[in-house]
């Protein structure tokens, strides 16, 4: 197996764990607002470092050259012959 299915076969079985970790804890009932409250924590942060990335690329991005006119790009047609 090589090190990138490896890899993959770690993060399937990692999910696969998270998810019935998730399972097993709203089914208890001591613990189903600690999993609701997990997943809005983990819902907003992943939004908002989504919204973070956006606003910090868009920020240290240069501004492009701007395109000339459609006159300027054409070139001129050998009509003098």
């Amino acid at each position: 197996m090589s090190r990138d299915q490896t890899l993959g076969a770690s993060i399937l079985i990692g999910a696969i764990g998270v998810i019935g970790l998730f399972g097993w804890l709203l089914y208890v009932p001591e613990y189903r607002i600690v999993a609701l409250v997990i997943v809005a924590a983990v819902a907003v942060v992943g939004v908002m470092g989504i919204i973070a990335w956006i606003g910090w690329t868009m920020a240290t991005t240069p501004t492009p050259e701007p395109i000339g006119s459609i006159e300027e790009q054409e070139e001129p047609s050998s009509e003098e012959e």
